[in-house]
């Protein structure tokens, strides 16, 4: 199958000539391997059984011996040779002037080594696909380019992605593997064997430790059931525990693998502190790396959404949060969300390392495209009432808080890109690119 060029591509290009040694991390196909190939001439995978042996038998008692292989090298799987880090590390200190020779893969980001590697192997996160990437957006509005000009026209820049289209990306998921196969059918299946793998194997194998597989199955039916929500750990543990004698010590240690294995991620809330006596709801909203696990862990096929948008809702949140934080890869920037006891709220706050920030709000249908620009607009005019409030005294003039550079609604049915004349910009998912 020809590759697919990814959104992290080009970061890694710029990494590979600063470092000698890149690491790459992230969910179990999502095409960590492939895309490392690109780049080597030679392949150590310690997947591969009939040599899995031998490579962890030399890279235990000689690491270096490895590194006479054509370079650059991919080592593949290397957390089950752990020494691996260590000679590496070492022989990045060796020949400082060298560059991009080797690169790591990994599906867990808890690999214990004696050192961090810091200066020596960069890291990085790839995601599933983003729909960019499959090709149901056509990229049409580029994230980055609005930052640098946020009044730059969108009218014109059309979608033709339907719900139905949307029900089957969100199902099938953003893993490569689902590319080769012209069935629709099969496509879905890729998703669903990742889940079943994950709570039959993945829980245990990640660090031989022996996990029960129905209490991670059921942990994962809960956070599905609580996808792209803030709700407290102890709402999605008293599902697991009506089922099953499990004390919330043990069901927090699986949450840490799941979420090392790159299965579950929490977004950290934003804390701009607009205002000291609003308090800002702190937790941690709750989503699936992709959202295809959680609905393979709720046993939905694309066509249920039909008679349930209600929860599509929530799962189009999980799907969009997916590319963001993909996006945010690539560009040096930070996702997290926003919610106030008052009711203010962002679904997403994407922040660039400049401190620039857009403001997102995320909707399935066109209808609710109003009270979402109603709501950002409400949560702008709190800043600049906040900074007017502060220069009032100019003795003692209180904090400023930086304006947001972005307002936008990204949707999931709309046809069209347009720019309210509110200044809202409003994106079709369909059209959208990092």
């Amino acid at each position: 199958m020809e590759y697919v060029r990814r959104i992290m591509d080009d970061e890694i290009d710029r990494r590979s000539k600063a470092f000698n040694a890149i690491n790459i991390v992230g969910p179990k196909g999502c095409g960590k391997t492939r895309t490392a190939l690109e780049r080597c001439n030679s392949t150590i995978e310690f997947q591969d059984e009939e040599k899995r042996e031998g490579y962890i038998a030399v890279a235990e008692t000689a690491p270096h011996l490895l590194f006479s292989n054509k370079k650059p090298i991919l080592f593949d799987e290397w957390q089950d040779a752990p020494k691996l880090w260590g000679a590496i590390r070492k022989d990045c200190d060796d020949h400082p002037e060298a560059v991009g020779e080797y690169y790591l893969t990994s599906n867990t980001s808890n690999v214990v080594t004696p050192h961090t590697g810091t200066g020596r192997i960069s890291k990085l996160t790839l995601y599933p696909m983003t729909l960019y990437e499959t090709g149901e957006s056509n990229g049409k509005v580029s994230l980055s380019a609005l930052f640098e000009k946020p009044d730059q026209p969108l009218d014109g820049s059309t979608s033709k992605l339907s719900l139905e289209d949307l029900f089957f990306a969100a199902c099938r998921g953003g893993w490569p593997h689902c590319l080769a196969f012209e069935d629709n059918q099969a496509k879905l299946e890729v998703a669903k064997d990742h889940y079943r793998q994950i709570y039959q194997k993945d829980i245990s194998a990640v660090d031989g430790v022996q996990r029960n597989a129905e209490w991670t199955r059921s942990l994962l039916w809960s956070y599905a059931r609580n996808m792209a929500t803030p709700v407290k750990k102890k709402t999605i543990y008293s599902s697991v525990k009506a089922s099953f004698n499990v004390s919330d010590t043990t069901l927090s240690t699986y949450i840490s693998v799941l979420e090392d294995l790159f299965v579950l991620h929490g977004i950290d809330a934003w804390m701009p502190q607009i205002r000291s006596k609003t308090a800002i709801r702190g937790a941690k909203k709750h989503i699936f790396v992709d959202p295809s696990i959680g609905i393979a862990a709720l046993g939905l096929s694309p066509s249920y959404f039909n008679n349930d948008l209600d929860l599509f809702g929530h799962v189009f949140e999980n799907l969009v949060l997916r590319d963001l934080l993909a996006f945010s890869q690539a560009h040096d920037a930070q996702v997290k969300h926003y919610r106030d006891d008052t009711g203010l709220e962002a679904d997403a706050v994407y922040q660039l390392a400049d401190g620039r920030y857009a403001l997102i709000e995320i909707k399935v249908g066109m209808n609710k495209v109003r009270e979402a620009e109603a709501g950002l607009l409400r949560f702008k005019n709190l800043i600049l009432n906040h900074n007017l409030d502060a220069t009032k005294n100019k003795e003692h003039p209180k904090p400023i808080y930086r304006e947001p550079s972005l307002l936008i609604v990204i949707c999931g049915n709309a046809p069209i890109a347009y720019t309210t004349e509110n200044g809202v910009h409003v994106i079709p998912i369909g059209c959208l690119k990092d």
